[in-house]
This record gives C-alpha cells, structure tokens and sequence, in this order.
C-alpha cells in the first residue's frame, strides 16, 4: 500500500520565505499541493519564488511580513487570509544568529536575536492561532498545524552562539506551552530541531577552513541540505499526524547525542 502526502486544499503560510530553508519548505508544501503564502520583509525575492513555484505548477502568493512588527505581523496575516483563504498550516521559520562569545554581547545584540527568534515567532503563531481557534468554533474536527523552526542549538550549547542558543530553547517551551494549550482546538503544536544544513547564508562558511574543521567534529562527518527536512516537515503538516501534538524533533544527523 503507498501512502503519499496530499495537502490539496490546505491554505500555508511559511515566514522568512525569500531564502534558505523557508524557501524551501514553501517549494515542497507546494509541491504537496498546499496553496503557499510566502512571508518575509525582501518582497522581491519572495516574487520571485512564487514565479519558480507557478512555473512548476504550484499556487502562491506574497504577503510583506516584519516579524519584529507587531502591527506587520497583524497586517500580513490578515492579508495572507484575504489572498489565500484561511490559514491551515503555519511554517514559523523567520530566524537570525550572531556569533560572539557571551562576555562579548551587547543589549543590541541581544535584542536582535530574541525580538526575531523568540518574541517574532510567538506573535506570528498567536496571531494565526486566534483565528483558528475562532473557526474551531464552527468546525471542531479542523486539522490545523503549526510547526515552529528551533534547532538542535535550543537543546544544547553550541559555541560562540550562546544567545541564539538561549532564543532557540524558548522556542523549545513555546512549542510545548502552544500545543498544551490550543490542542484542544484541533491545533497540533511541534517543532522541529535542524542540525547544521547547507544554505546560501552560510555555504561559504562550510567550505572555509574552519567550516571543515567543524564538519569534521561532527558524526558523519557531513552538513544537511534543506532536502534533508522536507519528510519531516510533510509528515507534520499533514493530517495523518493528528496524534503528533507537542513534540520537539531533532533532524540532525545524530549531532546531539554525539
């Protein structure tokens, strides 16, 4: 018997689109089916994702979305709905990092990382949860999804990204806290944890010296690409993971318990 993921007539919205990772979720939710939102602050680049998304024979659409604004994350979910229809799947994938030892951190630096990571992330899931729980009213059976972005550095301390650890473990208890309290709703919460993966903000790094001198400490001795997520992401935003509420799932390659 085959099983295959099928997400036609499910409504998603992927924050921090316009690269990396959330681009590639947005492809592969699209692929499934999924009419994607595309959701970030460099509008141009996400158009151009919807171009590639269309040509392949997908269905997206662009919304302008600043985490760190409250009022743009009101703005640009309201919008998404208005464009798309209500939101089914929530992508919560915006994301920023600094690299400095603790000692070395400023208030700015801190505030960049937590205002984006921990405090962007929960006003986006508050955000889209209010409006399905609203409709849960009317429809108590719904399959609602929200899979938050953390890492593997939210479950344990990696180097020279302390602050970014620390955001990243927020996440962690946020997902935890949401699904606890909204799985009443038909709303399953989790999250999943990325090990180190190869994407264009950080490709130059991985072929530098001390890029390969990390790739070299880790368990087989390799980076992930952003294909490496994408059964894992299917698998959370589909319906058959209606029992999979609250978890909190590495794909690291066995880095963290290395």
């Amino acid at each position: 018997m085959g099983v295959e993921v099928n997400l036609e007539g499910k409504i998603a919205l992927v924050t921090g689109a316009s690269s990396g990772l959330g681009a590639r979720f947005a492809r592969v939710l699209a692929l499934a089916g999924a009419r994607v939102v595309l959701a970030a602050r460099r509008v141009e680049r996400l158009k151009e994702l919807r171009a590639e998304i269309e040509s392949e024979g997908g269905d997206a659409h662009v919304v302008a979305l600043d985490v760190v604004d409250h009022d743009s994350i009101k703005a640009a979910v309201a919008h998404a709905e208005t464009e798309a229809g209500p939101i089914d799947i929530l992508v919560n994938n915006s994301g920023v990092s600094t690299t400095q030892r603790l000692v070395d951190v400023t208030p700015d630096d801190y505030e960049f990382v937590f205002r984006t990571n921990t405090r962007g992330a929960f006003f986006v899931a508050q955000e889209v949860a209010k409006r399905m729980i609203a409709r849960a009213k009317n429809k108590p059976d719904q399959h609602a999804r929200i899979v938050n972005i953390a890492s593997v550095a939210g479950l344990r301390v990696l180097p020279q990204i302390g602050v970014y650890c620390m955001s990243k473990a927020a996440v962690v208890q946020m997902t935890k806290a949401m699904a606890l309290e909204w799985g009443r709703y038909g709303i399953n919460v989790n999250a999943i944890c990325p090990g180190y993966i190869r994407t264009e903000i950080n490709d130059q790094h991985f072929d530098s010296e001390a890029g390969q001198k990390l790739v070299q400490m880790l368990p087989r001795r390799r980076v992930g690409e952003p294909a490496d997520l994408d059964g894992l992401l299917l698998l959370l935003t589909c319906d058959e993971s209606r029992f999979i509420n609250g978890a909190i799932i590495t794909a690291d390659d066995g880095h963290s318990v290395f």
